[in-house]
């Protein structure tokens, strides 16, 4: 059965493995790089930065933060390492372009990551067009999904209404502030399916199949 989001005015979607599969395995280079970084900046063996790496992103939300209050890493230098990435991995998906297309009212793009990496990814996936705005970690001062502040700051920037907002992620975590606050929340990829938290109130594998038959608000 299609879900009913006749009500939703803003559709906020965060990027990395949510507008594009994670069977891409883009996000996997990016974790590569992010080891190696951790390995440069601390000196650790591989397997002691890595383990470091998910540590910090299980208790601050995101790796960079941990490197930046335990190493004084500067969010600059490591966004740079994503910067010179192959996009080959990501493909261009008409079935999504389409059915972002045609979703009524502001849609806004709310990631972790920099403005740069956002921007080279939706001009390769072909959906630069489709977004009223890029959110990205610097403008919520980083503090990351799913941090209460990283929301007020998106609420300050934009003046967010939860009651006709939809938050599509494929994190089960960051969509529990989301749900606390008032949204529409939509779990995406191969494990949505699975999900039984009950905060997430849609779940799918497919996010252009999930768009393309959801009912939706009509055009005045």
């Amino acid at each position: 059965m299609s879900a009913d989001l006749r009500h939703i005015e803003t559709w906020l979607f965060d990027l990395d493995n949510t507008l594009y599969p994670a069977e891409s395995g883009f996000m996997g280079e990016i974790e590569k790089r992010m080891t190696a970084f951790v390995e440069r900046a601390t000196g650790l063996p591989r397997d002691e930065a890595y383990a470091l790496q998910k540590a910090y992103l299980r208790e601050h939300g995101l790796t960079l933060i941990g490197m930046m209050r335990n190493h004084g890493i500067d969010p600059r230098e490591f966004h740079a390492i994503f910067h010179d990435m192959s996009l080959d991995a990501l493909a261009h998906d008409e079935a999504l372009v389409a059915a972002i297309e045609r979703l009524p009212g502001r849609r806004l793009i709310f990631t972790n990551a920099d403005d740069v990496h956002a921007e080279r990814v939706l001009a390769r996936l072909g959906l630069s067009h489709l977004f009223d705005d890029v959110f990205h970690i610097a403008l919520t001062d980083y503090n990351p999904k799913p941090s209460k502040r990283a929301f007020e700051a998106m609420d300050a920037a934009h003046g967010i209404d939860p009651r006709v907002t939809a938050f599509f992620e494929d994190s089960e975590r960051n969509l529990e502030p989301a749900a606390e606050l008032g949204m529409t929340t939509v779990l995406v990829g191969p494990h949505a399916a699975a999900s039984t938290a009950p905060f997430v109130h849609h779940r799918t594998e497919t996010l252009a199949t999930f768009l393309s038959e959801a009912q939706l608000k009509e055009a005045a």
